[in-house]
């Protein structure tokens, strides 16, 4: 190191060693007023002064070129790794009474073991020992190896803290994670090429010190800025990883090292070739979904004492089945939630056809082969399925058959050679398919846990199925509601073209010599012709009438309905305001108001009194109808009135008054009904009002 690194990493370490210090006198002032203190306190305390310990001996060394400064800077070094090895340790502890496991278990002795390792390499360093090589590359390798386990540490406790501490913990978890990464590329590079970067190493301190304000910042957030995480099986396995990938590395780098040493002039070639070809090895095995599985059913075997994380499962299982709403995409997406959980590629799902079916075809499938063969409802497989419920493991049945009973493979089934499993999809008591999974990357053993998680999520599948079934034949029956309505509205109508053309051909058998009635009885064919045309288009083109609303002018439909009334011997009283105009389809008012009086007609007597009034109140135009009939009870037209297929006449259907009340509400009017059993009714149409102007405004403006 040339004359001026040595004076810029004098000052970086001195930089590095005061802010340490500071930090640790105000450490310890706070330690004294808060009792007891927690083991987290105290190894945080050990690593801030470590820290300070190992800048002030570093920085003393390059002043001085004492060898013994070194020896203590480096010592310092191997304490602060310690501190901080403590703290995330202890960070990582389980609540009072639950178990570590095991493989987080081994942490703490794979940090004592890689302590005591630097202790001895700066032994040998101090007394010139090569036992195992140089010195200098075991102290490499021992610096490198002290920040892969530190990331691995760093990582498992940011995962695995709560969400409320998430926000006290970070500045702390980027400033650790940022020198521990300067101190990982530092002597990597330098296990490389055996040689520290002068450049770098300068600057170690100042990047060290950059951890200070970013300490003190998570202190000041919270007094317990860090509280107790739990162990996930998730985090187990990232963390696993982490630390393989780092010990691979580490393994590679001290191969290297070896190969340098020992290659002569093809030493540095042979390294470099070793090292690219070990990194893109470990790429291939990081994107292998075979080694993945493997290695995550090796951490869940061997370091939890359940296999699954069930609430991680279930919630990933849940959004799984959730994504797609269309019954195609919601097969696809049960298997591959049910293969997702033991690590299986593929496989299909067997349904029954819409409908209720006798036998099960396959309908969806993920990476396993298509197939027209089906399976009937009373087959032993199904049976067996639909009665015990049970994950049949066909590598089971097919050394021990026994334990099936009687149930027998289908010959399609058999020659599938990736059938691993058959999950049965049950609602209740029927079973309406099943999950036919394919063999799993890795090797699992299906034992009670694997049978229980898949019993349980196959019903959960099978209540989405259902749901799904369920909601498709609600919207087929509600389309056929909509047509049988369409048509109850059209017979209605029927009905009462049949009854004038009836009542036409009974007057007839009296009056057809008379040129009037002739006269008569020609208009009527026609517009009970012209109705029957547009029931034929509404049939056509939908409940909606055909044309566009106009204005409409009540009066001259209410003069027609009485005209109607007169010609087949009834007397409708008449009370007629100013014109009243609103707005709507002509014909379909015509046959709201003419339904309304028809049915006071109806129910009243020849010698009574129905009534209509045309008027105008309260800005809408209002149309009343009254009666001295026989009425209806409250609860009839609170109920019953305005609901299909309700009536109280003999013949009746009940569609008038529905029809009617739906489409009074669409033009934005409504109808109102006093009846007392007896008395009679009242029945008030109510509708927007349509003003029309008989003049332009142009025609206000006076011209001078």
């Amino acid at each position: 190191m040339d004359r001026e690194n040595v004076v810029l990493a004098a000052w970086s370490y001195a930089f590095a060693g005061s802010l340490y210090l500071v930090l640790a006198l105000r450490l310890f002032w706070t330690m004294r007023l808060s009792r007891p203190q927690s083991a987290s306190s105290v190894y945080l305390l050990v690593a801030v002064f470590a820290s300070a310990v190992w800048g002030c001996a570093d920085m003393a060394f390059l002043l001085s070129g004492q060898p013994g400064l070194l020896m203590l800077g480096r010592v310092g070094d191997l304490l602060r790794y310690a501190g901080w090895f403590g703290f995330m340790l202890v960070l990582c502890r389980p609540n009072l009474g639950e178990k570590l496991p095991a493989g987080i278990a081994a942490l703490p002795a794979i940090a004592v073991i890689l302590l005591l390792f630097g202790l001895v390499v700066q032994g040998f360093a101090w007394f010139d020992i090569k036992w195992l090589g140089e010195a200098s590359g075991l102290l490499l390798m021992s610096a490198m190896s002290l920040s892969v386990f530190a990331l691995v540490l760093l990582e498992q406790v940011y995962r695995n803290v709560t969400d409320d501490s998430r926000w006290n913990v970070k500045p702390v978890s980027l400033g650790l994670a940022g020198t521990f990464l300067f101190d990982l590329y530092l002597y990597s590079q330098a296990v490389l090429f055996n040689q520290l970067d002068a450049d770098a190493l300068s600057i170690r301190g100042a990047v060290h010190a950059l951890m200070v304000p970013l300490i003190f910042l998570s202190t000041t957030r919270r007094r317990d800025w860090i509280s107790k995480i739990r162990i996930s099986q998730k985090a187990a396995f990232h963390s696993a990883t982490l630390f393989a990938a780092g010990v691979y590395l580490l393994f590679i780098s001290g191969v290297g090292y070896y190969v340098r040493y020992f290659g002569g002039e093809w030493g540095r070639a042979l390294q470099l070739g070793l090292v690219f070809s070990a990194i893109v090895g470990l790429m291939i095995l990081a994107l292998s979904g075979s080694v993945r599985a493997k290695f995550r059913v090796l951490i869940g075997k061997h370091f939890f004492r359940y296999r699954y994380d069930y609430r991680e499962e279930w919630l990933k299982f849940t959004q799984t089945l959730s994504t797609n709403n269309s019954p195609e995409e919601m097969g696809q997406q049960v298997v591959r939630g049910l293969a997702d959980m033991l690590e299986s590629p593929g496989g299909g799902l067997w349904m029954k056809s819409s409908g209720g079916g006798t036998v099960f075809r396959q309908t969806a499938r993920r990476n396993l082969a298509e197939t027209t063969d089906t399976e009937p409802v009373d087959s032993p497989l199904c049976r067996f399925l639909a009665s015990s419920g049970w994950v049949v493991n066909l590598a089971e049945y097919r050394s021990y058959p026994q334990r099936y009973g009687a149930m027998a493979l289908p010959g399609w089934l058999q020659q599938m050679p990736q059938a691993w499993l058959i999950v049965p999809l049950i609602v209740g008591h029927d079973m309406i398919g099943f999950v036919v999974l394919a063999s799993a990357r890795a090797n699992i053993d299906v034992n009670w846990e694997v049978n229980d998680l898949l019993k349980t999520a196959g019903r959960q599948a099978a209540s989405f199925l259902s749901q799904m079934q369920a909601t498709e034949a609600l919207l087929e029956v509600r389309k056929f509601d909509a047509f049988n309505r369409m048509s109850a509205f059209v017979v209605h109508d029927l009905k009462n073209i049949v009854t004038q053309l009836s009542l036409m051909l009974k007057n007839a058998k009296r009056l057809h010599a008379n040129p009037e009635f002739q006269q008569d009885m020609l208009m009527t064919v026609e517009n009970s012709l012209d109705r029957m045309r547009q029931l034929m288009l509404q049939l056509r083109e939908g409940a909606t009438p055909t044309g566009t609303a106009v204005g409409v002018d009540l009066a001259a439909i209410v003069q027609r309905i009485a005209a109607v009334a007169t010609s087949r011997g009834r007397h409708l009283e008449v009370k007629l305001g100013e014109r009243v105009v609103t707005r709507g389809h002509e014909e379909r008012l015509e046959r709201i108001v003419g339904h309304v009086v028809q049915n006071a007609f109806d129910a009243t007597e020849l010698s009574g009194l129905v009534q209509l009034t045309l008027d105008r109140a309260s800005g809408q135009a209002r149309i009343v109808v009254e009666d001295t009939g026989q009425g209806m009870s409250e609860e009839f037209v609170r109920e019953r009135l305005f609901k299909p297929f309700q009536t109280t006449k003999q013949a009746g259907m009940g569609i008038g008054a529905y029809e009617s009340f739906l489409y009074v509400q669409e033009l934005g009017g409504k109808i109102l009904v006093q009846s007392e059993l007896n008395k009679g009714t009242q029945v008030t149409i109510l509708l927007p009002l349509f003003d029309l102007q008989p003049h332009s405004d142009l025609q206000l403006l006076d011209v001078p």
